[in-house]
């Protein structure tokens, strides 16, 4: 286990290294890219109820996919993450105002209050057809490298006994956040699909 925990962090500190070395222009034309690309993909197009995380500087960008799900007319859901344990939850965003008046949480990133019990929970309700997932590294197998709290590994096991089952998942990638392979143990939940752009 410390193998593999010590392998993860000098991976982060990697990947960290290679996004930060991106400009903010390359960062904006990979997310336009990857944002084109969900638009066309089927499980987007057929999905009713889509949980996104709100980006952060080093992940790709998704306020134009939030504005699109907005404009399909499908439910939005946003994680509110638990900073003193693993636990999150994806809340209903009613709508992109709604997002703008957010509270910001020590990480620096925008997420319904904790004591707005006001939001529908996606669990509690119908459930979730797609995830976009963020990561800091992913590989071409679905393994995905994250900051280390688990909150996504543990949503996943959390929809998986949700009567409508594990929704698909799709992480969203700059290039240089791709892996020839990445050290997991069994508590890392595979991603079904990463989109990234791929040099044609």
């Amino acid at each position: 286990m410390a193998a593999l925990r010590a392998a993860k962090q000098a991976l982060r500190k990697e990947i960290k290294r290679r996004v930060a070395a991106l400009s903010d222009e390359e960062k904006l034309r990979q997310s336009s890219v990857l944002s084109k690309q969900l638009f066309r993909h089927p499980k987007y197009v057929s999905c009713k109820r889509i949980a996104v995380f709100l980006s952060m500087h080093d992940e790709v960008r998704t306020e134009e996919i939030i504005r699109d799900v907005f404009k399909c007319g499908k439910s939005c859901f946003i994680p509110r993450y638990e900073s003193s344990s693993n636990h999150m939850d994806m809340l209903q965003l009613r709508s992109l105002q709604d997002m703008e008046t957010l509270p910001l949480t020590a990480w620096n990133i925008q997420q319904p209050a904790a004591e707005d019990s006001s939001r529908e929970e996606a669990l509690s309700a119908g459930g979730l057809d797609l995830i976009l997932m963020p990561g800091l590294g992913f590989d071409s197998l679905g393994k995905r490298l994250g900051r280390g709290k688990g909150f996504y590994d543990t949503y996943l096991e959390r929809c998986m006994k949700h009567p409508k089952g594990k929704p698909y998942t799709i992480a969203l990638a700059f290039k240089e956040q791709l892996l020839p392979e990445i050290p997991v143990d069994d508590n890392d939940v595979l991603i079904d699909e990463v989109l990234y752009e791929k040099d044609l």
